[in-house]
């Protein structure tokens, strides 16, 4: 079987395995974020933290828990890593540098997982599994409940109330992604993932000097670490490393880790709002884009350019032989269109069109499918957009699922489409205009730009993964890549909130001869559109000084 067509077989049995789950799993989640009844275990979270789970919040309410939440959990995280030398199980790693320490407790709770250090060369087993994991669960929960609050914001009517923040977030964590997560890391363990607590042992001779790895609770970190679209890695190599991804099977099942939830809330949101049809609309949209980009990354990748790539059957600098040329790109599109971040083959070593298609993933704004939550939410603001330019086509007043889409509605939606590339672009010209960033890039030129945009890009957008080549364990970069994660993640949730709330607040709008039928291929076909079209013209400028120069010069 050639190369091409075990691509092809992998892409067709991923597809088939998210359709079988897509139904189950997604009235699922509707149920869960529905239910009235709470759980013992939920119910002794609940009497802890002081919560009410029956209490409806408002917006304002909402986002003041989210906030403070997120960033208890960011100083919490923060101080376990400046006291991690004292700590038992540290294995014996000293405490974290206060630039990195805050690089890294913003990248955890913003669910974005950039790492400028060495996973298996900094963090003991007590940071590992009772500060990282923990905020593997804890903000992707966080993300599932800001958009079900938005889903809500369109379901409610003559009414301010979204839910309760503290409800939303332990179901979400025990109901959905600690049982799902629980089956995940027992699969990997099956596939070969190592699971324990040893210390750091040697394991052999390399290059004349002796070779050691630490072991750890690595595929239960693995298993939330996809399944939440976090991409933290156990180790430096992330899921390239043969202890958290052994072989082509657990290469396979990461994969649909990554995309499960995200695709599945689709559903939940079409339950949850009384039309499926709407949820297999913005379905169709999000799988459009990513079955394109996972075809062109393929085709790419696999394009014969000289005598090296003939020989290897496509561009295979970078890249696991035990996973190949297809099971890279299928995993790279799919760590990039969500904000997982993980990888299992190194961006910058990729075509320079690659290259590029992993950058414009991320700068879509990760919708397609998405993070958990992130994704939904984002794709749902783009549809707004879409629905306003559509009206401002025909000459009639937008309205999405029976809500009129006014001034105020299409600002906060602007605000929000806004945010993320004036972070990116930003934070990339002023790294580039002073001396000192631009000394740790490794390439200069086209791919050095590219370095630096990309870092930014993965920052701002939470997910993430790195390009390579950049050496970010600066104070500079640290510190400006925490601020871009934490304003990325949490000023556009002040916008998805306000939004929801003032959708909530309206009447329903009957729907006539006139309205725009948002469930129909015609839509969503516009809402592609929409969202190529502003991305583009937001970034094609930079691209075009990077990746874009770089692949017409090869």
């Amino acid at each position: 079987m050639s190369p091409q067509a075990a691509g092809l077989l992998q892409l067709t049995a991923l597809i088939a395995a998210l359709a079988l789950a897509y139904r189950p799993l997604g009235d699922y989640m509707a149920k869960v974020y529905s239910s009235e009844k709470n759980y013992a275990p939920e119910k002794w979270i609940y009497k802890v933290i002081g919560a009410n789970p029956a209490a409806e919040m408002r917006w304002p309410a909402y986002l003041r828990a989210v906030l403070a939440f997120s960033a208890v959990s960011v100083l919490f995280l923060y101080l376990l890593q400046r006291i991690q030398g004292s700590l038992p199980g540290s294995l014996g790693f000293s405490s974290i540098d206060p630039d990195q320490a805050f690089n890294t407790a913003a990248s955890f709770v913003a669910n974005t997982n950039w790492q400028s250090y060495y996973g298996e060369q900094a963090m003991g087993h007590v940071v590992q599994t009772g500060g990282l994991a923990v905020q593997n669960f804890l903000s992707a929960a966080v993300g599932m409940a800001v958009a079900v609050a938005l889903v809500r914001g369109f379901a409610r009517s003559r009414t301010g109330e979204l839910g309760n923040f503290w409800a939303d977030l332990v179901r979400g964590t025990v109901r959905i992604l600690v049982p799902i997560s629980v089956i995940g890391a027992i699969v990997l363990v099956a596939c070969g993932a190592i699971q324990n607590f040893s210390g750091i042992h040697q394991v052999g001779q390399f290059m004349g000097g002796t070779q050691e790895w630490n072991g750890g609770a690595v595929a239960s970190q693995e298993a939330i670490k996809e399944l939440g679209t976090n991409g933290g890695g156990y180790f430096n190599a992330n899921s390239a490393h043969p202890f958290e991804n052994p072989n082509p099977l657990s290469n396979l099942f990461e994969i649909f880790l990554i995309l499960l939830i995200p695709f599945a809330l689709t559903r939940t949101f079409g339950r949850m709002v009384g039309s499926l049809r709407q949820g297999y609309a913005v379905l169709g949209a999000m799988a459009v884009i990513w079955i394109g980009f996972t075809a062109l990354m393929m085709w790419t990748e696999f394009a014969h350019r000289g005598p090296a790539f003939e020989i290897a059957g496509g561009a295979m600098e970078g890249k696991e032989t035990r996973f190949g040329i297809a099971g890279s790109s299928i995993f790279a599109v799919a760590t990039t269109l969500t904000s997982t971040g993980a990888v299992n083959s190194f961006h910058s070593s990729y075509t320079g069109f690659g290259g590029g298609i992993t950058m414009l993933g991320m700068q879509l704004g990760e919708i397609a499918p998405g993070g958990v939550g992130s994704g939904l939410y984002g794709m749902l603001i783009m549809a707004v957009i879409a629905v306003f330019l559509a009206g401002l086509m025909v000459g009639r007043t937008p309205e999405y699922l029976g809500k009129k889409i006014g001034t105020r509605q299409i600002k906060l939606a602007a605000c929000y489409i806004l945010v993320t590339p004036a972070l990116v672009l930003g934070f990339t010209a002023v790294a580039l205009a002073l001396p000192t960033p631009a000394d740790s890039m490794t390439n200069s030129g086209a791919h050095g730009f590219s370095e630096i945009l990309y870092a930014y890009t993965s920052g701002a957008n939470n997910n993430g993964s790195a390009f390579a080549g950049l050496n970010a364990d600066t104070q500079w970069f640290n510190t400006t890549i925490g601020i871009a994660m934490l304003l990325g993640r949490f000023v556009p949730m002040v916008f998805v909130l306000a939004l929801a709330g003032s959708l909530a607040e309206q009447k329903p709008v009957p729907e006539t001869a006139g309205t725009l039928r948002t469930d129909k291929p015609l839509y969503a076909g516009l809402l592609v559109g929409t969202i190529l079209i502003i991305t583009g013209l937001t970034y094609f400028p930079a691209l075009a000084l990077g990746p874009l120069a770089e692949g017409l010069a090869s």
